[in-house]
């Protein structure tokens, strides 16, 4: 995976509010990822076939539901390497999610807490 846009992006990005880092960042992946400009993230998936429940990936590296809940970023996503991309929450019906603030910087752990909810546009 190419790491040049996020080494470029990182201060910018760690400036912002955590949601809206987030959002910015699923923003630019949607808009771009069927433009020549996707090869900036885009990453030589390391195929190592696997089957499960009768399902084959091309790898054991999945993105978990959570990141990409309007399922706006698929094939943005799918384009830096990943064997699966699992996307939603998405529920029936238009959800707000939790009160904000709802994401958190844990900069000593090099973490995030993402307490969003299941804020979604619905089905």
């Amino acid at each position: 995976m190419s790491l040049l846009p996020y080494g470029l992006a990182r201060p910018f990005l760690f400036g912002l509010d955590p949601e809206a880092a987030h959002e910015l960042t699923l923003d630019n992946i949607a808009r771009f990822q069927h433009s020549p400009l996707s090869c900036l993230w885009g990453g030589k998936r390391t195929d190592d076939p696997i089957t499960l429940a009768g399902l084959q990936f091309p790898n054991r590296v999945g993105l978990a539901a959570g990141l990409d809940k309007n399922a706006r970023c698929i094939d943005g996503l799918a384009a830096m390497g990943f064997g699966f991309v699992e996307v939603g929450t998405v529920t029936p019906k238009a959800q707000p999610g939790n009160p904000k603030p709802r994401m958190f910087r844990i900069p000593e752990r090099q973490a995030l807490i993402n307490r969003l909810g299941f804020n979604n546009e619905g089905l």
